[in-house]
């Protein structure tokens, strides 16, 4: 059954979150099929933040796996607790007893996939950016993705007693195998439309004024739309709308206060360049 629109927006704006209709049917969708949901987007559009504002929405814990270049199974399934088997070991051979057996439970360390499998009560598991991992271990969450379950040798199959919501992030810095993708509900996060923007701005920066969010969404649209190197994102707003606020409560204009915090919204020299030089159509003559 789809989880209720309403009160599914409801608790992610309640959190914060300004999902636009899109998302929230993705979001839906992927908790009554019990899909994992592949989330692509410009970097800073709230890829991540959905799974952390989903778990607690859902009353979930929120199990994260970071994703990097050169990630292997045992970093991110499980292992066993070495140093703890031989003390346990050692301890048999002094009492001149039969050790127990080294490969139960209590020698497991869990990691984040296997964490979310034995989770009593569900968990959001959240798989940042998969797309930094490499081939290899993406072949191997397909497996894992099937079922939900995995096989230890020493243990037997651990499936899922409460499937986990399982969220995966990418940046396309490469293209993921279409084997993963078959497997996942695909949605694309946009850059929001002004209007809800300015929800997000002012929902963050408490104190922040109408017509001040107004005018830095403005200024924000106004810099993506120059084609920088790296256009800012919401997290990237958001921040600049905080650090702006900051300064004009010390008594700067708001104009001003937009130019002198720009380093929370640009970060490399080129776009600084760019900025300056589009300075009239990025600040117009307003100061709010």
């Amino acid at each position: 059954m789809l989880p209720d629109h309403d009160t599914i927006s409801r608790q992610l704006r309640d959190r914060k979150y300004f999902a636009d209709e899109g998302l929230l049917t993705a979001v839906r969708l992927a908790i009554a099929l019990g899909r994992p949901l592949l989330l692509e987007g410009e970097p800073g559009v709230g890829k991540t933040q959905i799974s952390h504002v989903l778990a607690d929405a859902l009353g979930r814990e929120l199990i994260r796996l970071q994703c990097y270049e050169g990630i292997d199974v045992s970093q991110v399934l499980y292992e066993w607790d070495y140093p703890k088997q031989l003390l346990s070991l050692r301890a048999a051979e002094v009492d001149g007893t039969t050790a127990g057996d080294l490969y139960a439970s209590e020698f497991l360390l869990e990691r984040p996939l296997l964490r979310a499998l034995r989770s009593r009560t569900g968990a959001v598991l959240l798989i940042d950016e998969i797309d930094r991992a490499d081939s290899e271990f993406e072949a191997f969450l397909l497996e894992f993705l099937d079922g939900f379950r995995i096989t230890i040798p020493e243990i037997g199959t651990v499936a899922a007693a409460v499937p986990p919501v399982v969220v995966l992030t990418s940046n396309r810095t490469r293209e993921l195998h279409d084997a993963l993708k078959r497997r996942c509900l695909y949605h694309w996060i946009p850059f929001p439309d002004p209007e809800r923007e300015r929800a997000i701005v002012e929902a963050q920066a408490p104190g922040l004024s109408a017509r001040s969010a107004a005018q830095l969404v403005r200024s924000v649209n106004v810099i993506r739309s120059l084609s920088p190197l790296k256009r800012p994102g919401i997290a990237e707003a958001i921040a600049w709308a905080q650090g702006s606020l900051a300064l004009a409560g010390e008594g700067a204009q708001w104009t001003d206060a937009l130019r002198a915090s720009l380093g929370l919204v640009l970060k490399n020299e080129e776009d600084c360049a760019l900025v300056a030089a589009h300075a009239t159509e990025v600040f117009g003559d307003d100061d709010r």
